[in-house]
């Protein structure tokens, strides 16, 4: 494998990551899954052959990691985010000064492409840190490789997602459904359809420098989701307006969480529309057809229908 290519993946065992791994092994590529858990990405190794899937410990906010994960790389691949700060400046260091990082030593190593994965609502002047931090990160990815690909998802679903899969399990447990921001419009896009926006953008030379935003075919308020949710499981329960004062009490109080549910950074977020803006490149323009969550998440939804672990043969 000496004269294969190799694209270094940060964040590559996560939920996106996985996929993109498994894409770039299948064409050959050399692929070193950067992250602080080696273990996680071992499990990976099986996506290809023999010494093909390389685990290799990293983090954004370690210069000398970053730098030998990125050596030789002919591509490199950003995906690290981080939807709440587990210590105060947490998104400034990995989705602002991380990203940056990434971007300027992934230059210096002469790597050919870089992609950089942020998120639809990136904004400098937005109120949201997670917003702010995504938008500064990709100033700082421009300004160090100019060439880079910039792609912006909406909520990425797929069989292990945090968003169908999160409803569904509280359309199981509660008696009702809370609403909370339902008015808010959502674009959801297939995680193998970010992945192959990835791998269209480390192959294609018209992507380069470019910023695509991704969603899928079908735009979705909360509530429709919600909707959705429950139509899929088989649940019929009442969808209950959740009062303001009363949800940012809980997004408060979650904080003291160590996963919270919610928190007051993403209820901010919650009060803003995440679909692809009007005239943007998106799939499309990589040549790829979003697929619907209608085609796709009724069968992993389908584990929360009542009794629906027994007929899977999942239940002890």
């Amino acid at each position: 494998m000496a004269d294969r290519r190799v694209a270094t993946v940060f964040g590559g065992a996560g939920f996106i990551g996985r996929h993109v791994v498994q894409r770039l092994a299948k064409q050959g590529w050399i692929v070193r899954v950067a992250g602080r858990d080696t273990e996680k990405a071992g499990r990976l190794r099986t996506l290809g052959a023999v010494a093909q899937v390389v685990p290799v410990a990293a983090s954004v906010t370690d210069e000398a990691s970053v730098a030998r994960a990125v050596a030789g790389a002919e591509a490199v691949v950003n995906l690290v985010g981080i939807l709440f700060e587990r210590k105060p400046g947490d998104f400034t260091r990995i989705q602002a000064e991380g990203a940056g990082r990434v971007a300027r030593l992934a230059a210096a190593a002469g790597a050919r492409r870089l992609v950089h994965v942020s998120a639809i609502g990136a904004d400098a002047g937005s109120p949201s840190a997670y917003a702010r931090t995504k938008a500064e990160g990709e100033a700082a990815v421009r300004e160090a490789f100019p060439a880079a690909t910039i792609l912006r998802p909406s909520v990425v679903f797929g069989p292990e997602d945090q968003f169908f899969n999160r409803f569904g399990a509280l359309a199981a447990m509660l008696p009702v459904m809370p609403v909370v921001c339902g008015a808010t419009r959502f674009q959801p896009v297939y995680v193998g359809d970010v992945a192959d926006a990835v791998m269209a953008a480390i192959e294609r030379e018209d992507a380069q420098g470019r910023t695509y935003e991704l969603g899928g075919p079908r735009v979705m308020t909360m509530r429709e989701v919600l909707e959705f949710v429950l139509e899929h499981t088989g649940r019929r329960r009442p969808l209950v307006p959740m009062p303001d004062g009363l949800v940012r009490l809980q997004a408060r109080l979650g904080e003291m969480l160590p996963s919270p549910p919610l928190t007051r950074d993403q209820l901010i977020l919650l009060g803003k529309d995440n679909v692809v803006s009007e005239g943007a490149a998106g799939l499309a323009a990589l040549g790829i057809r979003a697929k619907a969550a209608e085609a796709i998440a009724p069968a992993y939804l389908a584990r929360f229908r009542p009794g629906g672990l027994r007929r899977e043969g999942l239940a002890a």
